[in-house]
């Protein structure tokens, strides 16, 4: 039986959580009330889903799970589906990046001190939302984890054995290019445990500090090298529990952390509270829909997108800042931002669903700026990555301030105009020439950079409008519109220029990862990504018609990608790629054109078919809950194309009804009437009863409340 069907069969079966062998799992009495039994964890952790698996709480510092051995790209969160050997369980790891890091402070249960691994099989495994458990195949010791914001729990139930059960703790143990630099365990008493690791890696200067108790006395058998202790409880085969706090400050905020979120050793409770924590979230949207398959995939996508931006500062306030000083803030600071993927869509559906958050996004990103001297572009554990190519911290904070949330209008774009001010990642070209030639840059990618350099600066004209800098507003207007530099109008494409002439050779299809024009897509891809201004990129093709002629090919063209293609380039319909995130909002601009009936058309076939109920189940990466955060939206019927002011196109609805919770006591609910396979054409709309004939509405229209109405049809217009 494949796990789809298992899991089908599993929540429509039984109203509890049950896995044979290791007893029944406590619930809520209101069942209806239970969302997360809707959620398959294991959707994305085959493929290129790179997906996290384990216990944690949404947005929560601790992601406690399997870790194996590195094996390859697949392997950047730590586990794939495909795998059977299980080298420890870490506290923290990423969901959905292309880079492997952290799992941190790795536990292993065991009878021999010898052995870095253990085996497993899926049917010895279980997962839901705030909870994991495996029997390992060669020991036989049954491991269940949950978690708290702060802290994670382990429960070890060791079978009858003539050997003695021991408890490995791996400092040195990490994901990907993660390696530890330094360390100290501490054996502080008999059943306290303390120490930290530091560690390079994609985050270059990483440290993490951890304090941990246990429910019964061990003994320190032996030190492998300076980084792995080797604990025995002696012939007591009663289950050992561990309670551990993590803290990026010191072993005394990890302490306080744990004492504050996990105060006594019921294993249970701590699990229920998980999985109401997890309803909690998820209850913010409630969705009707005959399909089972539908509605799993839609809380499971909803589940991924509250992984990260995951919290960084303790119970008390404090937190390790960008320039590695302590901080103490009257906010919850936050880390493992990958906004070049999340300013698209997960950051515009967070501003709707999670708007009491919005100040925290905002004091991050500002506080960032204050230490770093630029606002966040791709920020991992108090460390700037500069992962990634052009300004994505912009449009994230500029959304926040032009959607009216409580920030400094005035700090966050002096945060934002200096960013786009520097004279690094080419903006001193950008500045120079007012685009960037592809000869003047070493690093390739000038086209991607200049495009998304161009939208971010849209974002900050914007708020330069706002707060009447009318200067800075004409300034970042006109460096908006530099994307049409790289317009060429004989072909099509935005292409590589310098001096007036287009690089040669030239083929719309070839790709070169990180070393062409474009960052992980080709020319096809890369034409569309002015989302700022459709109507002047309408304008550069020569008109409607003609935009429309190249927007239709770009769903039909097949091409040779060439032997160094980007492996980023996937889900792929003609050329349309929606497995990665520069084509994301491509299928709303037939909005544009007055043609929204294509975009319900090719809105509907990647709903049903870059989506799936399985471990391989996404087209791409999650990136970090913005592969997810698509879904999200898309399914309800609305998306947000321009990086930052609220303006949400209309699709095609999947559900029958959605209630979206939006804060201050009011609900947003969408109505999609007469839906089916068949009727993903909108024939009529109406806002609060009345008819509506924009293609879009706007966030602050969403926030007031009210209802949306689609009338569906399986008439093409």
């Amino acid at each position: 039986m494949t796990y789809t069907k298992l899991f089908k069969s599993f929540i429509v079966a039984t109203a509890f959580l049950f896995l044979p062998g290791h007893g029944m799992m406590a619930q809520s009495k209101d069942v209806s009330a239970q969302l997360t039994r809707y959620v398959n964890p294991y959707i994305g952790t085959g493929g290129h889903g790179h997906v996290f698996l384990g216990a944690n709480v949404p947005f929560g510092a601790v992601q406690l799970g399997p870790t194996q051995i590195t094996r390859g790209w697949d392997w950047c969160s730590g586990y794939h589906y495909s795998d059977s050997l299980i080298i420890g369980f870490g506290h923290t790891h990423l969901s959905g990046t292309g880079i492997g890091d952290l799992g941190d402070i790795a536990f292993l249960p065991t009878f021999d001190a010898k052995t870095y691994t253990d085996r497993f099989s899926h049917d010895g495994e279980y997962v839901r939302p705030g909870y994991y458990t495996v029997r390992l195949a060669d020991s036989k010791i049954l491991v269940e984890l949950t978690a708290t914001q702060r802290a994670g729990m382990h429960r070890y139930t060791f079978p009858l054995s003539s050997k003695e059960p021991l408890l490995k703790i791996n400092l040195k143990q990490g994901i990907g290019w993660d390696k530890m630099t330094k360390c100290q365990l501490t054996q502080e008493n008999s059943t306290t445990v303390s120490g930290y690791r530091y560690s390079e890696g994609w985050a270059k200067d990483q440290r993490i500090y951890f304090f941990a108790e246990f429910s019964q006395p061990l003994k320190l058998k032996e030190m492998q090298g300076d980084s792995v202790g080797v604990f025995s409880l002696g012939q007591n085969m009663k289950p050992l529990l561990a309670r551990v706090g993590i803290s990026a400050v010191s072993v005394d905020n990890a302490k306080a952390n744990l004492r504050a979120e996990i105060k006594d050793w019921d294993f249970d409770r701590v699990v229920d509270n998980a999985d109401a924590a997890w309803n909690k979230e998820l209850g913010k949207i409630k969705v009707e829909t005959a399909d089972l398959d539908d509605k799993t995939i839609f809380y499971t996508a909803l589940f991924h997108t509250m992984t990260a931006p995951s919290i960084f500062s303790d119970v008390n306030g404090e937190y390790r800042g960008s320039d590695g000083k302590i901080y103490k803030g009257d906010f919850t600071n936050y880390t493992t931002l990958s906004l070049w993927d999340t300013y698209r869509a997960a950051h515009p559906l967070m501003t709707i669903i999670h708007p009491e958050k919005q100040r925290d996004i905002a004091q991050t990103f500002l506080h960032i700026f204050e230490q770093q001297g630029k606002l966040p572009v791709w920020h991992l554990v108090g460390n700037e990555t500069d992962c990634m190519v052009g300004n994505p911290g912009i449009p994230v904070l500029a959304d926040i301030v032009l959607k009216g949330f409580d920030v400094d209008k005035q700090a966050a774009f002096k945060a934002m105009r200096t960013s786009a001010m520097l004279d690094e990642r080419s903006l001193d070209n950008l500045k120079k020439y007012g685009y960037i030639p592809w000869n003047s840059d070493s690093t390739y990618e000038t086209v991607a950079k200049g495009l998304e350099y161009a939208l971010a600066d849209a974002s900050v004209a914007k708020v330069a409008k706002l707060v009447g800098a009318k200067k800075d507003y004409r300034y970042f207007l006109k460096r908006s519109l530099s994307y049409q530099y790289y317009f060429d109008k004989k072909t099509g494409f935005m292409r590589g220029v310098a001096n007036g002439k287009f690089r040669e050779p030239f083929n719309p299809f070839h790709s070169s990862h990180r070393n062409d024009d474009y960052t992980e897509g080709n020319a096809w891809q890369y034409t569309w990504l002015v989302p700022h201004d459709v109507p002047g990129l309408i304008k550069l093709f020569g008109g409607k018609q003609k935009f429309v002629t190249k927007l239709d090919s770009l769903f039909t063209v097949v091409g040779d990608l060439g032997a160094d293609a980007s492996p980023d380039i996937s889900g792929l319909i003609g050329q349309y790629a929606h497995g990665n995130e520069p084509s994301h909002h491509i299928i709303y601009m037939y909005n544009y054109v007055n043609q929204h009936y294509k975009t319900a058309e090719k809105v509907r076939e990647v709903l049903k078919t870059m989506y799936h109920n399985d471990f391989d189940g996404l087209s791409g990466n999650e990136d970090v809950g913005q592969m997810s955060a698509w879904y999200i939206l898309s399914s309800m019927g609305i998306y947000q194309v321009e990086p930052s002011g609220g303006k949400y196109m209309f699709g095609s609805p999947l559900f029958d009804k959605a209630e979206v919770n939006v804060g201050h006591g009011k609900t947003f609910t969408i109505l999609a009437h007469g839906n089916s396979p068949k009727n993903v054409y909108v024939s009529h709309i109406k806002l609060n009863g009345k008819p509506y004939n924009k293609l879009y509405i706007d966030y602050k229209d969403i926030m007031a409340g009210g209802t949306l109405e689609f009338f569906m049809t399986d008439r093409r217009p």
